[in-house]
């Protein structure tokens, strides 16, 4: 029952908190330009005023477009759930597999950046040509990092992950868990959209990767666009908080789950706000300069993954 619980409250705390995530991440970037910002709660106000107006399909687009906001916004869902960022004794805790992950992560990129190509506007095709460059190299880092942190717990379950550093504190100190961990901080960026990858508050169409793919949607379609990215980017901070810095995480105890809930959203604040303030310092990169970045990630998580198996932790 505890673990139906803490599954419910924590895909309620990604629902309910992600829009709260960008507006206060927007807000330290404000202040930190010298600008008084539009308030945190702004981003809720967006999406309500986004739900009164009309759904407009472009001509000549067919089902897939209607349909990948709504698979954006399932797997984002789905990982939500599957993820431990409140409690590790989550009913789901079998599916809750770095691969099952990645490719939910991957399915909702994918069929965005497939109804970026269905409007057949050259922007759209553009976006989706770059965000799958993006994926391309995203996604074996991903992989790799984690299964560096996975060869010490002796399985690929998230939750085992979490509860093996839990037991054992030392890991997240040892060599594989911090190359582990710059490596998953670049493709957290580089996924979620952020600089110095992408720039989600851009307005120049060449700049642009992810906002590229949904400059065709309007309404309803893109309030779920706008909401499920924001989700994402919580997970993902949320799932990098849980294998990093697991305390407070709960178990399998009911009484322990409000403070599972207010460490996770304590958590993905200082990450979120961490973030949102090193943004304020960075510029964009040139599109053929992200391969290096991305390519570099992908060096460090393979250096984790040999060190895990070669150095003993202390």
């Amino acid at each position: 029952m505890s673990g139906i619980i803490g599954t419910v409250l924590q895909v309620v705390l990604v629902a309910a908190g992600a829009p709260l995530l960008v507006g206060l991440m927007r807000q330290i970037r404000a202040r930190a330009e010298g600008r008084a910002g539009a308030g945190v709660l702004q981003p809720w106000r967006d999406l309500r005023k986004l739900m009164r107006k009309e759904p407009i399909t472009p001509h000549g687009t067919g089902p897939l477009f209607r349909a990948a906001p709504l698979v954006l916004a399932g797997t984002t869902l789905v990982a939500a759930a599957v993820v431990p960022i409140v409690t590790t004794a989550s009913p789901l805790d079998g599916a809750a597999d770095l691969f099952a992950v990645t490719a939910l992560l991957a399915l909702g990129t994918v069929a965005l950046a497939l109804a970026g190509l269905d409007t057949g506007t050259a922007f759209g095709g553009m976006g989706a040509s770059r965000e799958m460059v993006v994926l391309a190299l995203v996604e074996p880092t991903i992989l790799l990092s984690t299964f560096a942190l996975s060869v010490r717990a002796g399985s690929t379950n998230l939750g085992a992950i979490v509860t093996a550093t839990l037991d054992d504190p030392q890991r997240a100190v040892f060599p594989a868990s911090l190359l582990a961990l710059v490596a998953l901080v670049v493709v957290v960026i580089a996924e979620a959209g952020r600089m110095p990858v992408d720039n989600p508050s851009t307005h120049l169409e060449l700049t642009m990767i992810h906002e590229a793919m949904v400059l065709e949607y309007a309404g309803p379609d893109l309030a779920l666009v706008e909401w499920a990215s924001a989700m994402r980017l919580t997970v993902l901070l949320g799932l990098l908080s849980s294998l990093f810095v697991p305390w407070g995480i709960a178990g399998d105890s009911l009484a322990a789950l409000p403070a599972g809930v207010a460490a996770a959203a304590a958590k993905v604040a200082v990450a979120g706000a961490a973030l949102a303030a090193a943004e304020v310092f960075m510029a964009k990169l040139r599109m053929f300069r992200v391969p290096e970045l991305l390519a570099g990630s992908f060096v460090l998580a393979l250096f984790a993954v040999a060190s895990s198996f070669f150095l003993v932790a202390p």
